[in-house]
This record gives C-alpha cells, structure tokens and sequence, in this order.
C-alpha cells in the first residue's frame, strides 16, 4: 500500500482522502477503470447502485487487499426494510461480504424516510456488512435531524463542492458534528480547470490542472473522488498526492468560489 494521506473518521477509522469515483462509468468499462485506478495507487473506490456498475466495479477490485469500498443506497430503497435488502443486493452485485462505507445516496426530504434508512444502515453496521456508515447529499437541518432521533452521527457526508462551488456552510457544520467532507465533481465535471486561476497556478507549479485543483482539496481537508476512464487522466488526477500548493495559490482558487456555482440538484427539492 503506497503512503497515503488518510482522514480519521468519528468511529476511529482511516478513510484515504483521495479516492476514484466510478458515475458514468458503464458496467463493461468499470473493471479496466478500477483496475487501472487500483495500479496507478489509488486506495479508495466510490460506487453506488444507481450508476448501475457495482458488478463491474467488484470484478476490478478482484482479489485487491486493503481497498476501501463505499457505495450508496438508492433513493427508491429508502426505509427500514428495503434497505437492508437493497445493502444485501449491493454487496452480491460487488461480490463482497462487507463495504467499507455505506452511504444514503440522497435524503428525499419530501419522501419522509431518510430516519428509518439511517437506522437500517446503523443494523447494517451492527452487523458487519458496513464498516462505517455515512450520507450523501444531506442539509444541515438533514443531517442534524438523524442524530436527534438516533444519537448516530454520519461518519461522512458526500457533497458536490469544487473551488465553483465551496460549501463553505456545510464544511463548518461538518466540523462542527465530526463529519468527514467528502467532494463529489471535485473538478467541476472539467469545467472547473478553465479558469485562469487554474490555469496559471498549473503553470507556476508545473501541474496538471486537475492535479492542481484535487490538491486543493487535499490542503483543505476533504476527500475528493474524481472519476475517470482515460488511463493518462487516472494518472494525472493521482499526482496530486506528490506536490503542494502555497498560500497564495490556495488563495487563488478559493477566490473561486460562487453561491451560483452548483451543478448538481438542490438536496432539497431532489426527490426522485
């Protein structure tokens, strides 16, 4: 296992910070994907069942020791007794009798379940099939209301945030509750390497601008997922475990920042 930045999590395990997002990769892409991810270093690999690809992703891990896994229960899933079947089917689907992390894909306010789902996912964890568990996509208001009624808190939140679109708010009440921030579009779906802050800190430093952009994550303490199916682009995003940003370039890229900026459905309103 290569020397890996890794962030501590409220139950006391280790979580790499950089990891190798799997959405939109297609079932019969997905084992050469991971498995090339898997070679270049990368420790931790992001799925869920709704990106319809867990099976692919299980035949790339193969026989990989030390991997971290997470996937997410789907939205149509939510509530007590459909997750623990739809976790059962997920782990059959990776060919795994556990994950690493366990996450609700989306909180469904309107569908009034996400309480129950927490709590399915909280059995899970009792029973070994997840070792850690967390969420994704949720509020504050969301995330504060699971703890209330279960005194459980996420050990992970996984969030769309990109120097277009910082979650500052949601990174200080992630602080506040001991939740790890976990970057989902980190590199703004590639819009996010077209500024010329980018740009001309990936000139000064000698970078690629994915690079540049994943390890301003890293500087700031979250755990970017980046997906890719392009080999040399696999590569290129890992290389941001090798150099560090200054002050001043960090600074470039937070002056990024804009309320505007998401490119994902508002939590909130999403309840499909």
């Amino acid at each position: 296992m290569t020397d890996y930045p890794t962030l501590t999590l409220n139950d006391d395990r280790q979580i790499p910070q950089l990891g190798f997002g799997t959405w939109q990769i297609e079932e019969d892409d997905a084992p050469e994907a991971v498995k090339t991810a898997l070679e270049t270093g990368y420790w931790l690999v992001d799925t869920a069942a709704i990106y319809q690809n867990e099976r692919g992703v299980g035949k790339g891990i193969g026989d990989w020791a030390d991997i971290f896994l997470q996937t997410k229960i789907w939205n149509e899933s939510q509530g007590y007794d459909r997750t623990l079947k739809a976790a059962d089917k997920c782990l059959d689907r990776l060919g795994r009798d556990h994950v690493d992390m366990l996450l609700i894909h989306w909180p469904c306010p309107d569908k009034g379940l996400f309480v129950d789902t927490w709590k399915a996912l909280i059995e899970l964890r009792d029973q070994g099939k997840a070792k850690s568990i967390g969420v994704s996509n949720f509020r504050e208001e969301d995330l504060k209301r699971i703890v209330d009624e279960t005194g459980v808190v996420p050990a992970l939140n996984q969030i769309e945030l990109h120097p277009g679109f910082q979650q500052r708010e949601m990174r200080k009440v992630h602080d506040e509750m001991g939740i790890v921030t976990q970057s989902w579009s980190p590199l703004g779906q590639g819009g996010g390497m077209d500024s010329d802050a980018v740009k001309s800190v990936a000139e000064e430093s000698g970078q690629d601008p994915s690079a540049v952009v994943l390890r301003w994550h890293i500087q700031h303490g979250l755990c970017p997922i980046p997906r890719s199916t392009n080999p040399d682009h696999i590569r290129a995003n890992f290389t941001a475990l090798d150099f560090e940003l200054s002050n001043e370039q960090m600074a470039k890229l937070d002056a990024l920042d804009d309320s505007e900026g998401r490119l994902g459905p508002e939590p909130g309103k999403f309840n499909d």
